[in-house]
């Protein structure tokens, strides 16, 4: 069994309520978007990282993370991209790779909209964490927490962080 901490769209903040509900984790997944390397840096001291950058990223952080992770933890099949939309609604680069992959999970990030939804047509969960940093529309930073163990997620929790504008 994996404990998880699933975070997105951080735009350059870490902050104290991020790092303690990530305090624990043996993975941290981040579905891009980090801002800038010195959070992929933060993250990495906290537990093994797994990440993908997004659209806002710079070389440095490219350098580091790749556009797709494709892996496999506890039985599950992953497939994480930044950019990839949602079941019936995928973005054009995410769909053939969602059909030739066939994960267990589909993660992506970029909407900052938190999203947890089967895709019952191809069998896997989407999850995407909306965005746990201060920029952009969302009202509420999130992240997301679970277990994965025999191949399935369990145990699934949203995790409020607080306003995006003010603690």
């Amino acid at each position: 069994m994996q404990q998880i901490g699933l975070l997105s769209d951080t735009h350059s903040y870490l902050d104290d309520r991020i790092l303690h509900h990530l305090g624990g984790c043996d993975e941290i997944w981040h579905a891009g978007d980090f801002g800038t390397a010195a959070v992929v840096e933060q993250l990495q001291e906290l537990a093994p990282l797994r990440g993908v950058y997004g659209n806002i990223d710079g070389r440095d952080v490219r350098l580091t993370q790749p556009l797709v992770q494709d892996f496999e933890v506890a039985g599950l099949r992953v497939l994480m991209t930044h950019i990839g939309g949602y079941p019936g609604h995928y973005s054009p680069a995410a769909r053939p790779l969602v059909q030739q992959v066939r994960p267990g999970l589909f993660i992506s990030g970029h909407s900052h909209i938190l999203k947890v939804m089967p895709d019952p047509r191809l069998g896997l969960l989407h999850l995407n964490p909306g965005a746990a940093g201060r920029h952009g529309f969302h009202k509420v930073r999130t992240l997301l927490k679970f277990q994965v163990a025999g191949g399935k997620v369990q145990q699934l929790q949203v995790v409020e962080l607080g306003p995006r504008t003010g603690e």
